[in-house]
């Protein structure tokens, strides 16, 4: 008598959708294999052992668990192309879909500068996914990720420029200069001077350099960015209290200037020197012309001496001051 083959447990069928496909798994372990015990020698036939997979259909074939990920977003699709109001069915395709903004927000942050946030262009890009679902037709055969990600870095690229101050001719014309540089520098190995960059861009030297001040313009800063020596020694540190900010580095326009403070000291140092080095008369002149603010004439009544003769001892004080404070200096 041969015997009898214990019949594997059914299996369930394929999940239409992505989250029943998810849960779609047999109670039966993967791998698990139903063999028979050694027939006797009247058995004609040997059994052989069945191998139950996890995604297998009732007649045996296993199926991908990839066709069946895209056989429920195909379901999907088809129901909300039957139902466009459908929120539930646009928001299950959203949540598909969401990895996509993420992944799309992180290429476009790469070039922009650090104070812009990640998250600010993932909020943006939601907005264009779901623009990108409303208006995507499947039928004519396109994929949908090609189709969103250039949707979705549209609605950020748009979210930037209305929010940048600074016009678009300026940032073309910013990067037109910049490719320019990279050509010429390229090809002479060495720096290059404004006006050959202005022969590389087919324009004027002056309306290159008036373009240089439209883009300085453009550049803006946070005052309260830690410098980059101020950084490091904050890491080392590991604090970062007490750290110089950029603020703390901007030059003080109306602050003065230390070395000019130094020698305008000595020079009215040096200048006192040489008066002290002049006769009486010529001291009184000059002390009455340059302190006391009296004209030729005035001083000519002080001293008793015609206004002429005034200007010609102020004009030999002056020619002495001058030859003393040279050789002070050359000294």
């Amino acid at each position: 008598m041969t015997p009898r083959i214990p019949e594997p447990e059914p299996v369930r069928p394929a999940a239409a959708t992505v989250g029943a496909a998810a849960r779609a798994v047999p109670a039966t372990s993967p791998g698990t294999v139903f063999s028979a015990p050694r027939p006797t020698r009247d058995v004609a036939v040997r059994a052989r052992p069945t191998t139950i997979h996890p995604g297998a259909a009732p007649d045996g074939t296993v199926r991908d668990e990839e066709a069946l990920v895209e056989a429920g977003i195909a379901e999907m699709w088809a129901d909300y192309a039957a139902t466009p109001d459908d929120r539930e069915v646009r928001d299950r395709l959203l949540l598909h879909y969401a990895p996509l903004v993420k992944y799309v927000a992180g290429r476009v942050g790469t070039g922009l500068p650090s104070h812009v946030d990640v998250a600010d262009l993932v909020q943006c890009g939601i907005f264009g996914l779901v623009d990108a679902i409303e208006r995507f037709e499947p039928d004519r055969g396109r994929k949908f990720e090609v189709y969103a990600m250039q949707r979705i870095r549209g609605a950020i690229l748009d979210e930037l420029r209305s929010q940048d101050w600074v016009p678009r001719s300026v940032r073309s014309r910013a990067r037109e200069i910049e490719r320019a540089i990279e050509r010429r520098e390229t090809r002479e190995q060495r720096s290059c001077s404004d006006s050959e960059i202005a022969d590389e861009l087919g324009m004027e030297t002056t309306e290159l350099r008036a373009t240089y001040g439209q883009i300085a313009m453009t550049s803006v800063a946070a005052l309260d960015e830690l410098v980059a020596a101020g950084r490091s020694h904050a890491s080392g540190a590991g604090s970062g209290a007490g750290a110089p900010s950029l603020a703390d580095s901007l030059p003080d326009a109306g602050a003065e200037d230390p070395v000019a403070a130094m020698e305008s000291r000595e020079t009215r140092r040096l200048l006192a020197d040489a008066i002290g080095g002049l006769g009486e008369r010529d001291r009184k002149i000059v002390a009455l012309y340059y302190f006391e603010n009296l004209t030729l004439n005035e001083i000519g009544k002080v001293l008793g001496v015609t206004e002429s003769r005034v200007c010609q001892l102020h004009t030999r004080a002056v020619l002495r001051l001058r030859g003393r404070l040279a050789e002070a200096h050359a000294e």
